[in-house]
């Protein structure tokens, strides 16, 4: 079965930069690419990223050798990657996911706002009797 070329780092420490990350795996091999996962919301390292090396075999030697190395004060995971999954669950482009039954949440809601509607007419009637009598 061929190996990927591209690997996962996981437990980076979050001050690692993809350049750092490079430097590191570079020790094992010509690096193609490297990069750190950063939170798109805070802009802050999410403390696992991504190395592509140049071959199968720079590959295998940078699992052989930094699998379970420290970096930083952290022990680092490195595995092959994973293919991405197509469910990931979020949607691209910053877009929330629509809601599975939309439908009957808002007839629901709609339902509650009219029940809350006839209490508060209803009290309101109440008050003007007793204020009347």
């Amino acid at each position: 079965m061929k190996m990927a070329t591209k690997l996962f780092v996981g437990s980076l420490p979050f001050e690692t930069t993809s350049d750092e990350l490079r430097e590191i795996f570079a020790k094992a091999g010509k690096v193609a690419d490297a990069n750190v996962v950063m939170d798109k919301m805070t802009g802050r390292s999410r403390g696992f990223g991504f190395v592509e090396m140049a071959s199968e075999t720079d590959a295998k030697s940078a699992i052989d050798t930094l699998n379970g190395t420290d970096v930083g004060g952290r022990k680092i995971f490195v595995s092959e990657a994973r293919p991405q999954r197509g469910d990931s669950g979020g949607v691209s482009g910053g877009q929330s996911a629509p809601a599975a039954d939309t439908a009957g949440d808002s007839e629901e809601a709609a339902s509650n706002k009219d029940t809350k509607s006839e209490e508060a007419a209803s009290n309101k009637d109440a008050k003007s009797e007793e204020d009347s009598a």
